[in-house]
């Protein structure tokens, strides 16, 4: 898929860009490559290639480096040209290559577009509103769902009731997921059409929030939530291939040649190889599968399948404990702005034990989301039946015990972590834990320190999927707790090099490459906008001013 080709700049323009993504391998999917042995490039020479990239800053595998050439879809190992070759004047702008977010919700992005964002919004009273205006476009009787509230930004920060939402819509069932996607907010429609009352008893690793009289509030906290989505209509192929299709168009639009697609259902997994197979999908799409634990026996016999062109799923997700934000992380001790309250088991630890035990067991990678310490511990607790290095990765690690550090390195967990839930959280966080738990807390710096492989990601559309937004916070942390901070070189490696190595990826050498307006600064992150993205030497945006000069054999 080749995007925003023809542009106003000139028709010769056009021409070019069509044919260099020919000349990459337009016409049939990518081959995986096995991996290269140079550090940074395939080897071979350059004479020949089709694309070559001089006078910039390249963040590459191997370090910085003014130039680049691409051949066949590989980065090869100097800049010569030949007469067939177009060039790329990159006058000083800085090329990330590899440029992938480790854990985000690419599917989720393209449901949420559909959907009705009550984001950043100053009161519940005001993410009603919201839900009244749009409730005049909708069809009478259609669910109507949104998602972007999170309480921590209202006025005494109390979770959200259902009376909010009857006040301004009782026609029809609203539910509306806080940003995180670990609550929901449903009115009395939603409630009554899924049959939740009084005497629902709570799941195993849910909580439905109640008043005084024990009657549902209409907040429903993590595997609570299941009441519910259990019961709306699946959506079709179609709809999920529209999805996936937009999002990937603004992932590739803001730099990203690769994903992490963290839990999805066999039913989107079969869209994603569909678009693949027909060489539509514009970006890697590394993903992993919603992982059931109570089903995870069947993964022991049903491996993974082999990768088709952009996609593949060896991985498979699951769920340790909860989120910080809704206090379902599990923690070792009481929350300390809610006494007896330590969280949630989303998953029982001796179920997950013997989920990552049937799943390695089958060829998957695992991944396990734990935010919580205690949550972090039972990962590792797990994790430590499977001394190898099986790149096995814990999805957040957003707040460990110091006791646990050194059974993180000894298990080779890889630390899949967002820079930007540090700068989000960053308000109440440590309201949340207290003074001591927060000192490993959003800990990159130490992660680093003690080798422990780091993979970054934004987990959007929890977060923003802007990656200049990840390294800005990476770098900065907005000003909060710098002794985590890390330098921008740092950053870049964890979106690229530490992505590729916690998908367990042969990515050397492939040319997958972000091109900025600019160069990319620790003190001018958030200036740069992306005006390139090549994936596999196939131009998938170009925002048109990119300095281009055609091949010496064109007219």
């Amino acid at each position: 898929m080749v995007s925003k080709l023809v542009t106003s700049r000139s028709i010769w323009r056009s021409a070019l860009l069509i044919s260099l993504a020919i000349g990459c391998g337009k016409t049939a999917p990518e081959k995986r490559q096995p991996e290269q042995a140079s550090a940074g490039s395939a080897a071979g020479s350059a004479a020949g290639a089709e694309l070559v990239l001089t006078n910039g800053d390249v963040f590459a595998e191997g370090g910085h480096q003014k130039s680049l050439a691409v051949r066949d879809g590989r980065i090869v190992d100097n800049v010569a040209t030949d007469a067939g070759t177009i060039s790329i004047d990159l006058a000083g702008k800085s090329v990330i290559v590899g440029l992938t977010d480790a854990h985000c919700h690419l599917y989720g992005l393209g449901v949420d577009l559909e959907n009705v964002s009550v984001r950043n919004l100053a009161s519940e009273a005001d993410a009603a509103k919201t839900i009244a205006e749009a409730a005049k476009t909708r069809p009478a009787g259609e669910w109507l769902q949104g998602r972007g509230w999170d309480q921590n930004k209202w006025p005494g920060q109390q979770f959200p009731t259902k009376k909010s939402l009857d006040a301004v819509v009782s026609d029809r069932p609203v539910m509306l997921r806080r940003i995180d996607g670990h609550a929901a907010w449903l009115n009395s429609k939603a409630l009554t059409a899924t049959g939740i009352t009084k005497a629902t008893k709570d799941p195993a690793g849910g909580k439905i929030l109640r008043d005084a009289k024990g009657e549902p509030t209409g907040v429903l906290v993590d595997n609570a939530m299941d009441l519910v989505d259990t019961k709306l209509p699946p959506a079709t192929p179609e709809v999920i291939e529209r999805r996936i299709l937009a999002a990937a168009k603004i992932a590739t639009e803001l730099g990203f040649t690769g994903v992490h697609e963290m839990g999805i259902g066999w039913e989107t997994a079969a869209v994603y190889e569909k678009l693949a197979r027909e060489n539509r999908l514009p970006l890697h799409v590394y993903a992993y599968l919603s992982g059931d634990p109570a089903r995870a026996e069947e993964l022991r016999t049903k491996q993974p399948a082999p990768a088709v062109g952009r996609f593949v799923m060896r991985g498979v997700k699951f769920f340790a404990d909860g989120a910080l934000g809704s206090r379902g992380a599990r923690l070792y001790e009481d929350y300390s702005d809610d006494k007896g309250n330590r969280g949630l088991w989303v998953t029982n630890p001796d179920v997950l034990a013997k989920a990552v035990d049937a799943a390695v067991a089958g060829g998957w990678q695992v991944a396990i989301h734990a935010i919580g310490d205690a949550g972090i511990g039972a990962v590792l607790d797990a994790y430590a039946k499977h001394p190898a290095d099986r790149r096995l990765r814990i999805e957040h690690l957003q707040v460990f015990a110091e006791k646990d550090l050194a059974r993180i390195v000894s298990t080779h967990a890889i630390a899949s972590m967002q820079p930007t839930h540090a700068t989000s959280d960053m308000p109440w966080a440590e309201a949340r834990v207290g003074a001591e738990r927060i000192k490993g807390a959003y800990a990159w710096r130490t992660v680093q320190g003690n080798k422990i492989p780091l993979a970054f990601g934004s987990d959007f559309p929890v977060e923003e999927v802007n990656p200049l937004l990840g390294l800005d916070a990476a770098v900065h942390r907005g000003n909060w707790r710098l002794d985590q901070k890390l330098t921008l070189d740092e950053a870049v490696a964890a979106f690229t090099t530490g992505a590729a190595y916690a998908a367990n990826e042969p990515t050397r050498g492939r040319a997958d490459l972000t091109i900025f307006d600019g160069p990319l600064t620790e003190r001018e992150i958030t200036k740069r906008k992306v005006i390139m993205t090549i994936v596999g030497g196939q131009v998938v945006y170009d925002a048109g001013v990119v300095k281009i000069t055609p091949p010496k054999a064109s007219p």
